[in-house]
């Protein structure tokens, strides 16, 4: 019976993976697989890995499981609340029509030249601030810049995949970088200066490849016009400049808000979007209330994509039933007795990232292995950081980044897989073989 854990997981993916063909909403198998995963693991825990080390009675497990379930629903509402700031700020941006600061400078038409300017702004952009936060930002930007809808879901994917490489290399451009870093597992000086390489390399494999495919094209790139991007509301360009600024500052300000208090970064960018509440209600507080209408944070919130954040509290749910359920865990102990060469077990997390979410993969990992095992910035610790951060752009809903990407650009999952996979994949393979030479040269 434990087995129909993992069917139900297979199967809920599936559904996810064939949303377009199906024609339901990504959102509704995400949630329906979260919730079923747990059922099951409420009725079959004595059969599964996890109820091996335990010696409680039923009341116990029971008791267990609601723990376990509380704090796994505390770290995915921390993601869902950051996720829901970031969208109310580029939303509020948006309607403002302050991403003209940026478009009406972008004067380029050749697709290539503006691929690969994109990409490397959202690879160092994502290594200060955080590869999530960046992928809003940059898709955000590419909806009012890019016409057609397969072009601007190319560039959406390079985004991903900028965003996770710029990400891994900083101790404060990933969720697992961090782990690791305030973990004692990997010093800030040494992971920069042992993945940066690879990571670049990771990024600028796949833009040789595509710029190579793309050299018979000689066509224009469509872009939208600084007409056809305003909105309905007409804004002053004090206005426009005040609130793009001030969006941009409130996203950088996360991270310093975190260095400083050590609160989550969910509580900075909360304090930002109130901030920029109350900037905006006396920005426009002499204007009428049809004149103020879509300026308001108010009316922001109710255009940030919704589906999208339930589809990620759904597909975060279910990766948290099989970690509770001792799964992972387990698949983690099975790649060290069978394979044992940590380059090779590496690689493989960084695959299997690209399907469970890598927090849970890099806390186990954390957690088998002592610091007297792995000393801090032995190799071990920081292909991990490679590999985890980066394997995720090898599907789209294997990092937060191409789950954001996904919920504004709208990407399907199947296009992403045909189009974009085979690029993420040798990119990450790439960045394995380089950081394996450098490893053995230094």
């Amino acid at each position: 019976m434990s087995i129909l854990i993992i069917i139900a997981f297979v199967v809920g993916y599936a559904l996810i993976a064939f949303e377009h063909p199906l024609r339901i909403d990504k959102a509704a198998p995400a949630l329906f697989t979260g919730v079923i995963c747990w059922v099951i693991l409420i009725f079959a825990i004595h059969h599964m890995p996890v109820y091996e080390t335990m010696t409680a009675t039923h009341g116990e497990t029971d008791l267990f499981l609601k723990h376990a379930l509380f704090e796994h629903l505390g770290s995915i509402s921390e993601i869902l609340f950051f996720l829901m700031g970031a969208m109310t700020i580029v939303e509020l941006v948006d309607a403002h029509d302050g991403f003209r600061v940026i478009t009406d400078r972008i004067t380029t038409t050749n697709r290539v030249k503006l691929l690969w300017i994109l990409s490397w702004v959202t690879f160092f952009m994502s290594a200060s601030l955080d590869n999530m936060t960046t992928t809003i930002l940059m898709c955000a930007l590419l909806r009012k810049i890019i016409k057609k809808q397969d072009v601007m879901w190319l560039f959406g994917g390079f985004v991903i995949i900028a965003a996770n490489a710029g990400g891994a290399w900083s101790p404060i451009g990933d969720v697992t970088t961090i782990m690791l870093w305030i973990g004692g597992q990997v010093t800030a000086f040494n992971i920069i200066a042992m993945t940066i390489v690879p990571c670049m390399v990771n990024l600028f494999i796949p833009l040789v490849l595509v710029s190579y495919f793309m050299r018979k094209d000689h066509s224009k790139l469509e872009t939208i016009s600084a007409d056809e991007s305003t909105s309905e509301q007409v804004t002053t360009p004090f206005e426009r400049n005040t609130i793009f600024i001030l969006g941009v500052l409130s996203l950088l300000f996360v991270p310093v808000f975190k260095a400083i208090t050590h609160l989550p970064p969910y509580m900075g960018i909360l304090l930002a979007v109130g901030s920029l509440w109350v900037i905006t209600e006396l920005i426009h507080r002499h204007k009428d209330e049809d004149e103020r209408g879509n300026l308001s944070v108010a009316f922001t919130l109710k255009k940030i994509d919704t589906p999208s954040i339930l589809f990620f509290l759904g597909i975060l749910l279910a990766v948290a039933s099989l970690e509770t359920s001792g799964y992972l865990n387990a698949l983690a102990n099975l790649l060290d007795q069978q394979i044992g060469n940590i380059f090779a077990i590496n690689t493989l997390i960084g695959f299997l990232s690209a399907v469970v979410d890598n927090v849970p993969m890099v806390a186990a990992c954390m957690g088998m292995y002592e610091l007297t095992t792995y000393p801090t910035d032995h190799a071990f610790w920081e292909l991990l950081a490679y590999c985890a951060g980066t394997g995720g752009s090898i599907l789209i809903i294997g990092s937060a980044a191409g789950v954001a990407a996904m919920g504004i650009l709208k990407v399907d999952f199947l296009w992403y897989l045909k189009r974009i996979s085979l690029y993420a994949l040798l990119g990450y393979l790439s960045g394995v073989v380089v950081y394996y030479a450098q490893h053995h040269v230094i």
